[in-house]
């Protein structure tokens, strides 16, 4: 016979409550105790990061750039008139002279004028000698009659003298000395004045033929032009050296037109070459000519000076100029790709460490340190100053000894601390 025990029952409810309340209690503990945890730190390869030592002492200031070898001398040839590429005589990469032809081109209009100005030319120079021989013609009839006149003003003075003689021993009357006297003064100043006249005469006869003469000499200047327009025909190098380039921006060809002023070669000295240098804006401040250089040509390294600082800013780069002051090494040519570091200043007694991915001078960044396990990294921030190719100066937020992580951490912004692996 089964007997009834309410009791039982109510015990294991008591029991059922009590520990469901337990394990609220312990989840809700539980939930406060990880919300208070800090996020796990993400681990980091200990062989895929870069690190350096907040080190103190001197600092060399450099900057790095880009650029290629230049030609000191270049000189870029042009078509003094249009023309039609009639040969090409020495090809890119040849050897030149200052004199020597590059291209010959041809234009029957230069050739025809050259040809007219020398017949014009010969036209004025016969115009000369004849208008000379006019004039020395006229010159001579007029001193003809000069000394004809003068001749007449002798004998009427010779007449004058023996009338007066007669006249004062009573041979002749007064009045035929008189008349005899008055025709020999009238001579006289006839004379005077055909000698004024003769000599204004040769003044003129002078201006015709100076005249005439600076024609002449305007037609042999018009023929030089021509004909130096003539001799432009054959291009010629103007310049010691190797020619680079037939052609601006296509290679010229037998047959192609070309109009005046257009460009046919570039001729540049190869044992005078300078390297231009690209500097990124933010780091070409303090680059001033003067400044030691180093250019790498991958083949050896050339010492060298500033010379120029390009004052405008072009795709965001400053070009710089550097004078080689050794001799190029075997291979260096024009346009060789080269990398050049500038030598800015020297720092004494700084504090400096090793240039990260994402500091930049003058700046306020977090960088990573590695803790004195060695086995996590804290975010710290650091007051960055002058910068340099591969070191940067430390201003407040590293000590001397400590290490950082140079790689670039911007993956890891939303942590303030990795664990390395």
């Amino acid at each position: 016979m089964d007997i009834s025990r309410p009791e039982l029952g109510r015990r294991r409810r008591r029991r059922r409550a009590l520990y469901s309340a337990a394990a609220l209690v312990l989840l809700a503990g539980t939930t406060l105790g990880l919300s208070r945890l800090k996020p796990a730190a993400p681990r980091v390869d200990r062989h895929a990061i870069y690190t350096d030592t907040v080190k103190r002492g001197e600092m060399l200031r450099q900057v790095r750039g880009n650029g290629t070898l230049v030609p000191e001398e270049v000189n870029w040839v042009p078509a003094i008139t249009a023309g039609r590429v009639e040969r090409i005589r020495v090809l890119p990469g040849a050897a030149v002279k200052t004199d020597t032809i590059l291209v010959e081109l041809s234009n029957p209009e230069v050739e025809h004028a050259a040809f007219e100005a020398a017949w014009q030319l010969k036209a004025a120079e016969a115009q000369f000698n004849k208008l000379k021989v006019q004039l020395e013609t006229e010159r001579l009839g007029q001193e003809a009659q000069a000394a004809q006149l003068r001749a007449e003003c002798s004998v009427a003075k010779l007449d004058a003298q023996a009338d007066a003689e007669l006249a004062a021993g009573k041979l002749v009357d007064r009045l035929t000395a008189l008349r005899s006297q008055t025709k020999a003064e009238q001579l006289d100043i006839r004379c005077e004045l055909e000698e004024k006249r003769l000599r204004i005469l040769q003044d003129s006869h002078d201006a015709q033929l100076a005249a005439q003469q600076a024609e002449i000499e305007r037609l042999r200047a018009f023929l030089e032009l021509r004909r130096n327009q003539e001799a432009r025909l054959q291009v010629r190098s103007g310049l010691d050296g190797v020619l680079q380039r037939l052609g601006d921006r296509e290679t010229l060809q037998v047959g192609q037109q070309l109009p005046a002023g257009a460009l046919v070669a570039r001729v540049a000295n190869p044992a005078r070459l300078k390297a231009e240098i690209k500097i990124v804006e933010t780091q070409a401040k303090d680059v001033a000519p003067g400044q030691k250089a180093v250019i790498d040509t991958r083949n050896g390294k050339i010492a060298g000076h500033v010379v120029r600082v390009d004052p405008a800013v072009q795709n965001g780069t400053v070009t710089v100029d550097v004078t080689l002051d050794e001799a190029l090494p075997r291979g260096a040519r024009p346009d060789l790709s080269v990398e050049g570091v500038i030598e800015l200043e020297r720092l004494a007694d700084v504090l400096h460490v090793g240039r990260p991915v994402q500091g930049q001078a003058d700046s306020l960044v977090g960088l990573f340190k590695v803790s004195a396990g060695g086995r996590e990294a804290e975010r710290v921030p650091v007051r960055l100053g002058r910068s340099s190719v591969n070191t940067i100066e430390v201003l407040s937020g590293l000590e001397l000894g400590d290490t950082i992580l140079l790689n670039d951490m911007s993956q890891y912004d939303a942590h303030d601390r990795v664990r390395l692996n």
